[in-house]
């Protein structure tokens, strides 16, 4: 038995625009629970769409106020949720059956399972392969942040929940449980599908998800760096932009094909690498803009200044006790286990 919590939010919606979603959700060999923060008219529509199938439920009153809507969302669903085995996914995430049934197995040893995304095999938008040029040099360096995570609900609820006040929240939920001593694994051999965003989505996203380097220090300051730094080479070898280039498609190379992604990404996909990076270090410096000129970067209405919280910081927050939802709402849940494996493997970094 798992769980299925997806986050919702909308201000506007039209009567038609969660059809497709729906039927997706009602197809899921799963207990699904939409937690909707949306206003009271959408919410209201949303519940028709959805229909009985489907937990259709608002959010807790106490995480409402979270500047991070879908960490309030996604604490309202694993605290509702009746599996201990739960799946926590984005709007634009569509799960096959076996997809959904590797991620549940892979919860057998572990507290939280971190899958990789990928967008459907054919033809694909030029944004979706530029974005999966993103994909390719995460998986050469570590792991790729995706949309979906699954995670035992104990493991959650032990851990206090996570900070709602943060930008890059998948990061902090990942950290969260590692610090609280819970077994993170890495899945980059398990494809989940997700939908390509419209243009418009991905481009509002750049600086945005730019910002959320600030949570990864080394990798921000190497960002930032490769501006000036391609500049000052190409001064002294006029071959240094070409080097570079395909310095960067090897790396997404190998990214592709580590773990099984030649199976996941299609060759071509490597080749935006060089693109990609250009897009980074640009935006990076733009983040840093905002960060300084406006205190953080907006997001739905705010200004959120912190990324993610440090694994220290958060590891000494669970030793104080000092988790941001100690006092969370437990109801109980069926547990397929009564043994939970506590030891800590930090894929997230510091």
């Amino acid at each position: 038995m798992i769980t299925y919590v997806l986050p919702l939010r909308c201000e506007v919606c039209t009567a038609d625009e969660h059809q497709e979603l729906a039927r997706y959700l009602r197809g899921l060999d799963a207990t699904v629970i939409v937690a909707d923060g949306s206003s009271w008219l959408a919410y209201a529509r949303h519940g028709r769409t959805f229909g009985t199938d489907v937990m259709h439920v608002p959010l807790d009153s106490d995480v409402e106020g979270f500047a991070n809507g879908k960490v309030a969302g996604v604490t309202t669903g694993v605290r509702a949720a009746p599996s201990e085995r739960v799946i926590v996914a984005d709007d634009d995430v569509r799960y096959s059956a076996s997809a959904l049934a590797a991620v549940a197995a892979a919860l057998d040893r572990a507290d939280l399972v971190i899958p990789q995304n990928v967008f459907p095999a054919g033809e694909q938008p030029w944004h979706a392969r530029w974005d999966g040029a993103r994909s390719l040099l995460n998986r050469a360096t570590d792991f790729d942040p995706p949309g979906t995570l699954a995670l035992r609900r104990s493991a959650f609820l032990d851990a206090g929940g996570y900070d709602g006040d943060v930008l890059f929240e998948n990061l902090e939920l990942i950290r969260t449980i590692a610090a609280s001593g819970g077994h993170v694994v890495v899945r980059r051999d398990l494809a989940v599908e997700r939908r390509p965003p419209e243009v418009r989505r991905f481009l509002e996203q750049r600086v945005r998800q730019a910002y959320d380097e600030f949570a990864r220090p080394g990798r921000l300051v190497s960002f930032l760096a490769i501006a000036p730094g391609a500049v000052w080479l190409t001064r002294r070898a006029r071959w240094a932009p070409a080097a570079l280039a395909a310095l960067a498609i090897a790396v997404a190379e190998f990214g592709r094909r580590r773990d099984g992604g030649r199976a996941m990404f299609p060759a071509r996909t490597s080749l935006f690498a060089p693109l990609w990076l250009v897009e980074r270090a640009l935006t990076t410096w733009v983040a840093l803009g905002s960060r300084v000129v406006r205190g953080g970067v907006p997001y739905r209405g705010r200004v959120l200044k912190r990324s993610a919280t440090s694994m220290r910081r958060l590891r000494d927050r669970h030793a104080m006790g000092t988790a941001p939802l100690r006092a969370t709402r437990r109801t109980t849940a069926w547990s397929e286990s009564g043994h939970t494996d506590t030891a800590a493997r930090s894929h997230a970094g510091s």
